[in-house]
Protein backbone atom coordinates (compact mmCIF):
# COMPACT_ATOMS: atom_id res chain seq x y z
CA UNK A 1 0.00 0.00 0.00
CA UNK A 2 1.42 3.60 -0.93
CA UNK A 3 2.08 5.44 2.22
CA UNK A 4 3.34 9.07 2.36
CA UNK A 5 5.23 9.05 5.84
CA UNK A 6 3.20 11.52 7.71
CA UNK A 7 -0.06 9.02 7.08
CA UNK A 8 1.85 5.62 8.15
CA UNK A 9 0.44 4.62 11.25
CA UNK A 10 2.68 2.62 13.25
CA UNK A 11 0.71 2.45 16.79
CA UNK A 12 0.26 -1.11 17.37
CA UNK A 13 -3.08 -0.19 19.72
CA UNK A 14 -4.22 1.54 16.76
CA UNK A 15 -3.87 -0.96 14.54
CA UNK A 16 -5.09 -3.70 16.68
CA UNK A 17 -8.39 -1.46 17.38
CA UNK A 18 -9.16 -0.72 13.70
CA UNK A 19 -8.76 -4.98 12.79
CA UNK A 20 -10.89 -5.75 15.77
CA UNK A 21 -13.15 -3.50 15.68
CA UNK A 22 -14.01 -3.45 11.49
CA UNK A 23 -13.31 -7.03 11.24
CA UNK A 24 -15.07 -7.41 8.30
CA UNK A 25 -12.15 -7.64 5.87
CA UNK A 26 -11.59 -8.47 2.08
CA UNK A 27 -9.15 -11.62 1.56
CA UNK A 28 -7.51 -11.25 -1.52
CA UNK A 29 -6.03 -14.52 -3.13
CA UNK A 30 -4.38 -15.82 -6.07
CA UNK A 31 -6.05 -18.59 -8.19
CA UNK A 32 -5.32 -19.74 -11.68
CA UNK A 33 -2.80 -16.98 -12.08
CA UNK A 34 -5.68 -14.55 -11.32
CA UNK A 35 -6.69 -12.43 -8.56
CA UNK A 36 -9.64 -13.59 -6.23
CA UNK A 37 -11.32 -12.45 -2.79
CA UNK A 38 -13.56 -13.08 -0.76
CA UNK A 39 -15.51 -10.77 1.75
CA UNK A 40 -15.46 -12.45 5.34
CA UNK A 41 -15.38 -11.94 9.10
CA UNK A 42 -11.50 -12.57 10.40
CA UNK A 43 -10.07 -12.87 13.75
CA UNK A 44 -7.04 -11.26 15.10
CA UNK A 45 -5.68 -13.38 17.92
CA UNK A 46 -2.66 -14.94 19.00
CA UNK A 47 -0.96 -18.67 18.57
CA UNK A 48 0.41 -20.99 21.38
CA UNK A 49 3.97 -19.73 19.89
CA UNK A 50 2.27 -16.07 20.73
CA UNK A 51 2.43 -15.15 17.58
CA UNK A 52 -0.03 -13.33 15.59
CA UNK A 53 -2.42 -14.55 13.47
CA UNK A 54 -5.72 -14.06 11.32
CA UNK A 55 -8.17 -16.89 11.53
CA UNK A 56 -11.46 -17.15 9.35
CA UNK A 57 -13.76 -19.42 7.44
CA UNK A 58 -15.55 -19.52 3.72
CA UNK A 59 -17.89 -21.98 2.28
CA UNK A 60 -16.90 -24.46 0.00
CA UNK A 61 -18.84 -23.18 -2.57
CA UNK A 62 -16.56 -19.88 -2.73
CA UNK A 63 -13.52 -21.01 -4.87
CA UNK A 64 -11.26 -19.17 -3.24
CA UNK A 65 -10.50 -21.81 -0.80
CA UNK A 66 -8.83 -23.65 -3.74
CA UNK A 67 -5.80 -20.99 -3.90
CA UNK A 68 -5.16 -22.03 0.29
CA UNK A 69 -2.23 -24.34 -0.40
CA UNK A 70 0.02 -24.64 2.73
CA UNK A 71 2.54 -21.45 2.97
CA UNK A 72 0.64 -19.46 -0.25
CA UNK A 73 0.83 -15.92 0.35
CA UNK A 74 -2.10 -14.43 1.04
CA UNK A 75 -3.71 -9.93 1.64
CA UNK A 76 -6.12 -9.13 3.96
CA UNK A 77 -7.53 -5.62 3.53
CA UNK A 78 -9.01 -3.90 6.78
CA UNK A 79 -11.14 -0.87 5.75
CA UNK A 80 -12.01 1.87 8.51
CA UNK A 81 -13.72 4.83 8.89
CA UNK A 82 -13.18 7.05 5.84
CA UNK A 83 -15.25 9.91 4.62
CA UNK A 84 -14.87 12.77 1.92
CA UNK A 85 -12.99 16.40 2.32
CA UNK A 86 -14.08 19.07 0.36
CA UNK A 87 -11.33 21.90 -0.12
CA UNK A 88 -13.75 24.79 0.68
CA UNK A 89 -12.73 23.70 4.30
CA UNK A 90 -9.09 25.07 4.16
CA UNK A 91 -8.03 28.84 4.49
CA UNK A 92 -6.43 28.53 0.39
CA UNK A 93 -6.93 26.81 -2.58
CA UNK A 94 -6.42 23.04 -3.31
CA UNK A 95 -7.85 20.08 -4.24
CA UNK A 96 -10.85 17.64 -2.63
CA UNK A 97 -9.83 14.56 -1.17
CA UNK A 98 -10.63 11.05 1.30
CA UNK A 99 -9.68 11.06 4.64
CA UNK A 100 -9.25 7.31 6.07
CA UNK A 101 -7.78 4.55 8.23
CA UNK A 102 -7.23 1.14 6.52
CA UNK A 103 -4.60 -1.83 7.58
CA UNK A 104 -3.12 -4.02 4.83
CA UNK A 105 -2.10 -7.68 6.76
CA UNK A 106 0.39 -10.38 4.78
CA UNK A 107 0.39 -13.43 5.80
CA UNK A 108 1.18 -17.51 5.10
CA UNK A 109 -2.24 -19.28 5.41
CA UNK A 110 -3.32 -22.70 6.45
CA UNK A 111 -5.99 -24.53 6.05
CA UNK A 112 -8.04 -26.19 9.13
CA UNK A 113 -9.66 -29.45 10.25
CA UNK A 114 -10.89 -31.38 13.57
CA UNK A 115 -11.24 -29.55 16.79
CA UNK A 116 -8.88 -26.34 15.16
CA UNK A 117 -11.47 -26.13 12.66
CA UNK A 118 -14.21 -25.97 15.49
CA UNK A 119 -12.67 -24.00 18.09
CA UNK A 120 -12.06 -21.13 15.25
CA UNK A 121 -16.09 -21.19 14.54
CA UNK A 122 -16.49 -21.43 18.36
CA UNK A 123 -14.36 -17.76 19.02
CA UNK A 124 -15.57 -16.29 16.00
CA UNK A 125 -18.91 -17.17 17.34
CA UNK A 126 -18.86 -16.29 20.69
CA UNK A 127 -17.55 -12.80 20.27
CA UNK A 128 -20.21 -11.54 17.62
CA UNK A 129 -23.15 -13.21 19.53
CA UNK A 130 -21.91 -11.27 22.61
CA UNK A 131 -21.56 -8.30 20.73
CA UNK A 132 -24.81 -7.90 19.00
CA UNK A 133 -27.32 -10.69 20.70
CA UNK A 134 -29.58 -10.08 23.48
CA UNK A 135 -29.65 -13.20 24.51
CA UNK A 136 -26.14 -14.76 23.10
CA UNK A 137 -26.82 -18.37 21.45
CA UNK A 138 -23.54 -20.83 21.89
CA UNK A 139 -22.51 -22.82 19.12
CA UNK A 140 -23.16 -25.93 21.26
CA UNK A 141 -26.96 -24.70 21.59
CA UNK A 142 -27.05 -25.72 17.71
CA UNK A 143 -28.68 -29.26 16.36
CA UNK A 144 -25.34 -31.57 16.31
CA UNK A 145 -26.78 -32.78 12.62
CA UNK A 146 -27.42 -28.85 11.60
CA UNK A 147 -23.41 -27.99 13.09
CA UNK A 148 -22.12 -30.89 11.14
CA UNK A 149 -23.74 -30.00 8.26
CA UNK A 150 -22.53 -26.81 8.60
CA UNK A 151 -18.92 -28.18 9.19
CA UNK A 152 -18.66 -29.68 6.41
CA UNK A 153 -19.50 -27.07 4.15
CA UNK A 154 -16.99 -24.58 5.36
CA UNK A 155 -13.21 -24.18 5.25
CA UNK A 156 -11.77 -22.94 7.70
CA UNK A 157 -7.63 -21.02 8.00
CA UNK A 158 -5.28 -19.53 10.00
CA UNK A 159 -3.44 -16.52 8.56
CA UNK A 160 0.41 -16.33 9.97
CA UNK A 161 0.92 -12.46 10.22
CA UNK A 162 4.13 -11.49 8.75
CA UNK A 163 3.57 -8.32 7.78
CA UNK A 164 1.18 -5.02 7.96
CA UNK A 165 0.99 -1.75 6.40
CA UNK A 166 -1.17 1.08 8.05
CA UNK A 167 -2.34 4.49 7.04
CA UNK A 168 -4.27 6.85 9.09
CA UNK A 169 -4.79 9.76 6.68
CA UNK A 170 -6.17 12.54 8.42
CA UNK A 171 -5.48 15.66 7.23
CA UNK A 172 -1.61 15.42 9.10
CA UNK A 173 -0.60 17.82 6.00
CA UNK A 174 -2.77 20.60 6.91
CA UNK A 175 -1.85 23.67 8.88
CA UNK A 176 -3.53 24.51 12.41
CA UNK A 177 -6.40 26.74 10.76
CA UNK A 178 -7.44 24.16 8.15
CA UNK A 179 -6.92 21.31 9.98
CA UNK A 180 -9.49 22.88 12.87
CA UNK A 181 -11.75 23.25 9.77
CA UNK A 182 -11.87 20.49 8.24
CA UNK A 183 -12.69 19.16 11.98
CA UNK A 184 -15.65 22.14 12.23
CA UNK A 185 -17.19 20.75 8.94
CA UNK A 186 -16.62 17.19 9.73
CA UNK A 187 -18.63 17.79 13.53
CA UNK A 188 -21.51 19.20 11.10
CA UNK A 189 -21.77 16.46 8.68
CA UNK A 190 -23.85 13.41 7.69
CA UNK A 191 -22.50 11.77 4.71
CA UNK A 192 -20.31 8.71 5.25
CA UNK A 193 -18.17 8.46 8.66
CA UNK A 194 -17.61 11.87 8.87
CA UNK A 195 -18.29 12.67 12.65
CA UNK A 196 -15.81 9.63 13.44
CA UNK A 197 -13.23 10.95 11.24
CA UNK A 198 -13.30 13.97 13.48
CA UNK A 199 -12.84 12.39 16.37
CA UNK A 200 -10.02 10.88 15.40
CA UNK A 201 -8.32 14.17 14.19
CA UNK A 202 -9.59 15.39 17.62
CA UNK A 203 -7.41 12.96 19.39
CA UNK A 204 -4.37 13.75 16.92
CA UNK A 205 -4.97 17.37 17.36
CA UNK A 206 -1.56 19.16 18.38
Amino acid sequence: MYIPKYYEEKDWSEIEQLIKEFGFATLISILNHEPIAAHIPLELSKNEAEEWILSGHVSRANQIWKSFEPGKDVLAIFMGPHTYVSPTWYNHKNVPTWNYKAVHVYGKIRVLEGEELKNGLRNMMARYENLHAEHPMKMEDIPHQLLEKDFNGLVAFQIKIERIEAASKLSQNRDAESYKGVIDHLKKSEAYDSKRIAEEMEKRKK
